[in-house]
Order: structure tokens, then C-alpha cells, then sequence
């Protein structure tokens, strides 16, 4: 063979070799692209059940779309080959970020999803929260137990959802006041819990349904204090029934358009005047509006369905401008309050008075 040829054939070869390297060889990235968006003040997709469905309360109509936006994330057991890695790199609609980012280290697919689930539950029960706030209706609170741990003093006396009232007879309204109460005893010494059995918790229940539960306390693995092996959490009352029903949808960035679609239903003023406004943020109780991941993947999201503006976190707000759709107006909120002023100015026309990322 005439050594030009044998070159160019080992060249060849080589190429060959490097590519389907390259298509073989894993590299520890996270892909994520532009996800569902839901319209807070209508219908599943799935089932055609409302997002949102409010009982034992006067609701209005509401017209236009109040859409939370979403995120596609590969999973964390996920390993895109380089040249996937690369193909991302060159597109608008992909996304793609060190694996750490968002899975911590040696984070499961499972764990991953039990942790998205329960942010959602959160950002649920404070948007919930704070559209009542917002509407000064009263928030009631309660003491629950949210885990039991193994082995502990109160396994098989208390369980999961459990209310508790008082310890030794002290009143409690807060997580710290069941510590404050069992941290008065020495480890062995008995402290009485008043409960709820889970069942029958909750604000309608009666003296009737409260039980005296004595525990044994133990000492603590990090110190002298005394425990009695469980996690309290103060869970939310509300004084009717707001049901969220989205499924398959995890984290706590829906926490805004949540909010907004409670107030919209529970309001005889319609907020949007027919217009399309998506958005994202996460959501405190007292209605403080935080920052979220993937801003550009769902300003990209929200574009592709319609919307015409878009409720960005201030804190998102350098980010976002960098990455805007043609035709999405970026407006900036940093509190409930704030993106209710923001719709107002919308439904009248007002956008050049729209408090905006660019400014």
C-alpha cells in the first residue's frame, strides 16, 4: 500500500476511534430543557380537573391564564455521552449544567423525587398561606408530629401526624415550645404529651378526642439534654378546603402563580382582564417572593404557549433579561403584593408602568 494511502487510512481509523469515543464516553453533566406549563386558573391536562379547586368558600370566574411554568430535568442517575454534552451546548432549548448543580453527591433518582415532592407540598401550603395574608384571611396553626424515630423513646406512642396540644401540661404553639417542655426533664425522667391521634386531628376536633401519652425520655446522642425521639412541625390550618391537584410536578418555584391563582378564584375582581401572564418564584408565608433554577428554560416555556408577560424574581432578573423570548415583557416582583400591582397595570394597559428586569 503506497504510504499516502496507508496515512490517510490510519487517520481514518483514528477518527473513527475518536468518535465513537466520544459517543461512548460519559461526562458528569444535567440536561435541562423547557417543560409543561399550567394555567393555575384552569384545567389538568390529564384528568380535566381544575388546577385549583376551592370549597367551602364563595369562588368567582376568572378569565386569561395565570400559568406556572416548569422545567424537564434529566434524571440524577443520568450521564449524557460528550457528544449529547456538546449537541446541548450548541442549542437555545437545552441547558446544560455540572451534575452537582443539581443533585447533590450520590443523590438517588429516588431521593431526588422524594425531595422535589415535598418542596412542592411546601410551596403549596405557603402559597396557600399567603394568598389568605394577602386577602387578611385568618391562618390557623398547628403542632404535628412529623417523624418518629426508630428505636426512640416514642416509637409506638406517637406516630406521624399526630397533634400535639401540651407537654406536661403546658400549652404549646410552636416547634421550639415541645423542645423548651422536654428539655426541663433529666434523660429517664417521664414527660406527658396531650395528643390528637392523627386520625382525628385537626381544627374541629374536642377535648373528647385528646389523649395523655407519658414518654420516657432518653439523652440526647449529641449531649446531656433529654429527647423524645421525634420531629414537630407546624402545620397550616385553613378555615375551608384549597385543593392543589397537579401530579408528576415537583419543587418549590410554582409557589407564586399558586398564590395568585387562589387569590383570582377567591376574588370577584377577575386580576388578568383576559390577558396571559406566566411566571415562576417561590413564595413565603408572608408572601416574600424568591428565586428560582432554569429561568431560561422556562421564559423559553412560557413563550412557546402564549404568554405575554412573564412574573420574573427580582433576584432572576439579570439572568433572565440575557435569555428573553421576542414578544415575552419581563416583569419584576419580589413580593405577592407587588405582582398584584403588576396584574392591575396589565388588565389596565399600563405596561410602560410595569416594574421591569431592564430597569
Amino acid at each position: 500500500m503506497p504510504r499516502r494511502s496507508a496515512t490517510m487510512l490510519a487517520a481514518t481509523l483514528l477518527l473513527i476511534g475518536l468518535l465513537c469515543a466520544s459517543v461512548l464516553m460519559k461526562v458528569p453533566y444535567t440536561e435541562m430543557s423547557p417543560g409543561p406549563t399550567y394555567n393555575t386558573l384552569g384545567q389538568q391536562d390529564r384528568s380535566g380537573e381544575p388546577v385549583i379547586t376551592i370549597t367551602g368558600h364563595e369562588t368567582y370566574p376568572t378569565s386569561g391564564h395565570l400559568n406556572m411554568t416548569t422545567v424537564q430535568v434529566t434524571g440524577a442517575n443520568y450521564e449524557p455521552s460528550l457528544v449529547s454534552a456538546v449537541v446541548g451546548w450548541l442549542r437555545d432549548d437545552v441547558l446544560v449544567v455540572p451534575h452537582e448543580n443539581v443533585y447533590p453527591e450520590g443523590q438517588t433518582d429516588q431521593e431526588a423525587q422524594e425531595q422535589n415532592a415535598e418542596e412542592f407540598a411546601s410551596s403549596e401550603d405557603s402559597a396557600k398561606t399567603a394568598a389568605l395574608n394577602q386577602l387578611g384571611i385568618p391562618v390557623g396553626t398547628e403542632i404535628r408530629v412529623r417523624a418518629v424515630s426508630s428505636g426512640g423513646p416514642s416509637e409506638g406512642k406517637l406516630h406521624a401526624g399526630d397533634q400535639i396540644i401540651a407537654v406536661d401540661g403546658t400549652k404549646v404553639t410552636t416547634r421550639e415550645g415541645v423542645a423548651e417542655q422536654v428539655t426541663k426533664h433529666k434523660p429517664g425522667e417521664t414527660t406527658v404529651f396531650t395528643v390528637v391521634p392523627h386520625d382525628k386531628a385537626g381544627p374541629t376536633h374536642t377535648a373528647a378526642d385528646e389523649v395523655q401519652v407519658p414518654i420516657t425520655t432518653a439523652k440526647a446522642p449529641d449531649g446531656d439534654r433529654a429527647i423524645v425521639g421525634i420531629t414537630p412541625a407546624a402545620v397550616h390550618t385553613y378555615p375551608f378546603t384549597i385543593d392543589i391537584g397537579l401530579q408528576d410536578v415537583g419543587g418549590p418555584s410554582a409557589g407564586l402563580m399558586f398564590a395568585l391563582g387562589i387569590i383570582d378564584k377567591l376574588t370577584p375582581d377577575d386580576l388578568t382582564g383576559g390577558k396571559f401572564v406566566a411566571g415562576t418564584g417561590t413564595i413565603t408565608d408572608n408572601g416574600e417572593v424568591g428565586p428560582i433554577g432554569g429561568i431560561q428554560m422556562k421564559l423559553i416555556a412560557a413563550r412557546d404557549k402564549g404568554a405575554e408577560y412573564f412574573f420574573t424574581p427580582a433576584e432572576n432578573c439579570t439572568e433572565a433579561v440575557k435569555n428573553t423570548p421576542d414578544g415575552l415583557t419581563l416583569v419584576k416582583v419580589d413580593t405577592l403584593g407587588h405582582a398584584m400591582d403588576a396584574l392591575g397595570k396589565i388588565k389596565a394597559g399600563e405596561k410602560a408602568d410595569l416594574p421591569s428586569c431592564a430597569k
